[in-house]
């Protein structure tokens, strides 16, 4: 494939949850792949992004994943942070893609002459909505592994979304070191706990 044949589409999950970490995925497919059962992660089943994930990163050309943790991300905040991530996923490509197609808005700073942001890329797209998914399993698979060291909180369950079993361990137990201290909820609770210390 010459420069501009690489054309590789960017995506992130998790920026709205209240646990974990962001993460991003850039993929660069063959110009023959075929693009049945690939859409934006949040439309599919967990069984077809599973699968769609294993024929990704079996048929890909490249792939890249770049994350940022918690800790990132209470310190520059979520915005900042998925722009490392997504940074960080495109230069693990082996080699810089001729043109980078990005899910949304555009991305300052990534290593990619020739950018193309799409409203509603990962639907859109099928390289941006390959993105999403590998963004979206790892990060899943991720929060799952979590579960097992933090198992009170149900990440295994919720990903880190602020769903009502959530909320209310947070609510219960306060937070563990992979909430991000900077959204409202966290640091809500973490006042509390810090007035009932006196």
């Amino acid at each position: 494939m010459d420069g501009h044949a690489r054309i590789a589409g960017v995506d992130e999950a998790g920026r709205g949850p209240l646990a974990g970490p962001v993460v991003a995925a850039c993929v660069i497919l063959p110009l023959d792949f075929d693009c049945e059962g690939i859409d934006d992660s949040k439309k599919l089943s967990p069984t077809r992004r599973d699968a769609a994930y294993s024929r990704i990163v079996s048929s890909a050309v490249a792939y890249g994943i770049g994350l940022a943790d918690v800790a990132e991300i209470d310190a520059i905040n979520i915005l900042r942070a998925t722009h490392k991530a997504m940074f960080r996923a495109v230069s693990a490509l082996p080699e810089a893609p001729g043109v980078l197609l990005i899910d949304g808005l555009p991305v300052p700073d990534l290593p990619c002459p020739i950018q193309r942001a799409i409203i509603g890329g990962d639907a859109a797209s099928v390289s941006i909505g390959a993105a999403s998914i590998l963004a979206k399993v790892t990060r899943d698979r991720m929060m799952i592994d979590y579960d097992a060291q933090y198992p009170i909180y149900g990440f295994r369950r919720h990903k880190g979304y602020g769903s009502s079993e959530h909320l209310e361990a947070l609510l219960r137990y306060g937070p563990c070191p992979l909430h991000r201290l900077s959204f409202a909820p966290v640091a809500k609770r973490l006042r509390a706990i810090q007035i009932e210390a006196g």
